[in-house]
């Protein structure tokens, strides 16, 4: 099998290794594919191993050898995946890797929103403690978030690591999802329509898959419909959120805070309304919930399995 990497500094900017491909064929590694070089780097491969590569019927054309495109991702929204079954292409992609990280990442943006441990060491490190006639002092608002009401949009993995830190933390949490999950409530935790949840949460995460019903799901009608000061989080994907009305909303005051580890166009826009925010109750940071260490060690031998697995005539994780 000729297996090419078409993608690979991110997943593995030389800290990890791709060896454990090498039991399944030749291994060629790009650091990044543009467009423009697909075709050529395409042409002879068996095996595509990527993450952000487009693969629709233009791109699969240019693969005539192509049999597998094995993801290094949970989400497929790259894959065109009529074209794929169309050309006999098996695709799959790596589930439930980084749901701890993704997790304490919802809560690491949450917490900075509240209290402001960045902004506050930097005020310490410039000097500004040396200087206080006070043995404590601080900047902005610091908020508590025990007693908070935390309001999950999707229940999948991800959701559910969300809630059982929430709870820890004290929340209350009501959550969203498309099917019932009566065996998730409990004791401060039930579930509710959008529409309570919008109304009754301090905080709102989104935990969903990117998908045309849910794309621009938080647009200027549900952020009104959210309590006046609350916090909106989204470390799922950016096409969830509309940032224009996410930035109106927090020029107004109607929201009172905004935390994404994701945005609409990656790499970011520099005409991406949420750089008008600068100075506001914002913290962006760029899409790296899923990249710890452990994470990407995860996500690497799970791909190399799925290959394996492929190889031997019995497929995994196979997205159709």
């Amino acid at each position: 099998m000729n297996i090419v990497v078409f993608d690979g500094y991110v997943n593995n900017p030389g800290d990890l290794s791709w060896d454990a491909l090498k039991q399944y064929g030749t291994v060629t590694v790009y650091d990044r594919t543009p467009r423009n070089e697909l075709q050529e780097r395409a042409r002879q491969a068996d095996i595509a191993v990527s993450s952000k590569v487009f693969w629709d019927a233009e791109a699969l054309s240019w693969a005539p050898n192509l049999k597998m495109i094995a993801l290094t991702s949970t989400g497929y929204n790259v894959v065109d995946l009529d074209a794929a079954r169309s050309h006999g292409v098996v695709v799959s992609n790596v589930p439930a890797y980084s749901t701890p990280d993704v997790a304490q990442m919802t809560f690491a943006l949450l917490l900075e929103l509240c209290l402001h441990v960045g902004y506050h060491s930097e005020l310490v490190m410039d000097g500004a403690w040396v200087k206080s006639p006070d043995f404590s002092f601080w900047k902005t608002p610091l908020v508590e978030i025990a007693g908070k009401t935390l309001g999950i949009v999707g229940m999948g993995h991800i959701g559910q690591a969300v809630c059982r830190i929430a709870r820890a933390f004290g929340m209350d949490v009501i959550f969203e999802n498309r099917s019932p999950k009566p065996d998730l409530e409990g004791e401060g935790v039930r579930q509710v329509n959008l529409d309570e949840l919008l109304a009754s949460s301090d905080v709102v995460t989104l935990h969903v898959p990117a998908t045309p019903e849910t794309s621009g799901m938080m647009d200027a009608g549900a952020i009104a419909k959210m309590k006046d000061g609350a916090i909106l989080l989204n470390t799922a994907r950016g096409t969830l959120v509309d940032e224009q009305a996410v930035a109106d909303a927090l020029h107004a005051g109607k929201l009172g805070g905004f935390g994404a580890d994701v945005v609409s166009v990656e790499p970011m826009k520099a005409d991406n309304p949420l750089l008008s925010c600068k100075g506001e109750n914002i913290v962006v940071t760029p899409h790296i919930a899923w990249a710890t260490h452990e994470a990407r060690e995860r996500l690497l031998a799970t791909v190399a399995a799925n290959v394996g697995a492929f190889v031997d005539g019995r497929p995994q994780n196979v997205v159709d």
